[in-house]
């Protein structure tokens, strides 16, 4: 499966911040307090561009992962914990993964389930893996028939400590970013991704 990643699909306001934003942190990061201004005003007219928005809640989701794209960790945390959803679990999950505070990622992602994203990213994560090659604790990306978040948790927490190839989970990382982001967006104003 190939999976094209196009900012300019999701209009003028995304496509801005998307294409700004530097390749997902594992941790942290600093946040890019340049678009601070920008990711205040956002709301769904910004970000949807006059787009008839049907679920609220995935258009929170996109706003939330705007912010963690740009490391506002904060404040992508106080959208993602209001949207009850396994989506806005989802979301919770990554920002708590990237704090780091892994067994709380899990708690999140374990609220997620099996997401509808899992077949998507595992695909794309396996064509990641084997582009940049693995290593033991990593090599479960290019071997996995179903997407284990809580696997790569595990490999983010190892990536951490130096002991597995941080370019390739932060690779992975954005990966996620982009289908879960995708998923949204379309989603929010569809219905249906």
């Amino acid at each position: 499966m190939t999976f094209s990643f196009d900012p300019a699909e999701y209009g003028s306001a995304c496509e801005a911040l998307i294409s700004s934003a530097d390749l997902c942190e594992l941790g942290p990061g600093t946040p890019n307090r340049t678009v601070r201004g920008t990711l205040r005003a956002l709301d769904e007219a910004a970000v949807f561009g006059g787009k008839t928005v049907t679920d609220r809640d995935m258009a929170a989701c996109c706003i939330s992962g705007l912010w963690l794209l740009h490391n506002f960790l904060d404040d992508s945390h106080t959208i993602s914990q209001n949207v009850h959803t396994a989506t806005g679990s989802y979301w919770h999950g990554i920002m708590h993964r990237r704090e780091p505070d892994f067994s709380n990622a899990k708690y999140w992602f374990r609220r997620v389930g099996s997401h509808e994203i899992f077949p998507a990213l595992c695909a794309v994560a396996e064509q990641i893996a084997r582009e940049f090659g693995t290593d033991e604790r990593s090599e479960f990306l290019a071997k996995q028939t179903q997407w284990d978040a809580f696997a790569f948790v595990d490999l983010c927490e190892a990536a951490s400590r130096g002991h597995t190839n941080e370019a390739l989970c932060r690779r992975v990382a954005q990966l996620e970013w982009q289908v879960l982001f995708n998923f949204c967006y379309r989603r929010a104003i569809d219905g249906a991704a």
